[in-house]
């Protein structure tokens, strides 16, 4: 009992106080669901009615927007790849040549 309460105290956990005895962490475990107060075990989690998808959309959702950031960096890539072909073709380096047309006014068409 003593190996239980100390398991349910705040900021231990059941696998600290068997290190400090010695005992087994399973062991300890198993006391601590049977003798403990509920503290350490299963979580049940209820969700309401509206949650039961949102888990699911989210995870989507967070797929989509990794595939569009994924895409986002291939296509700068690219970009920085092309501006480098080009300087060279026209003997300017990239730094220069932003330079120079961050210089100029845009016009719109």
């Amino acid at each position: 009992m003593q190996l239980v309460r100390e398991a349910e105290e705040e900021g231990k956990s059941p696998w600290q106080v068997s290190r400090k005895y010695g005992v087994g962490g399973t062991t300890v475990m198993e006391w601590v669901k049977k003798y403990g107060m509920g503290r350490h075990g299963k979580v049940i989690r209820v969700e309401k009615a509206g949650e039961v998808n949102e888990v699911s959309r989210l995870r989507k959702e967070l797929r989509r927007v990794k595939e569009a950031l994924a895409d986002a960096h291939v296509e700068l890539a690219l970009e920085k790849a092309y501006l480098e072909v080009a300087c060279e073709e026209i003997n300017q380096t990239p730094e220069a040549f932003k330079k120079k047309q961050a210089g100029k006014r845009r016009t719109r068409s």
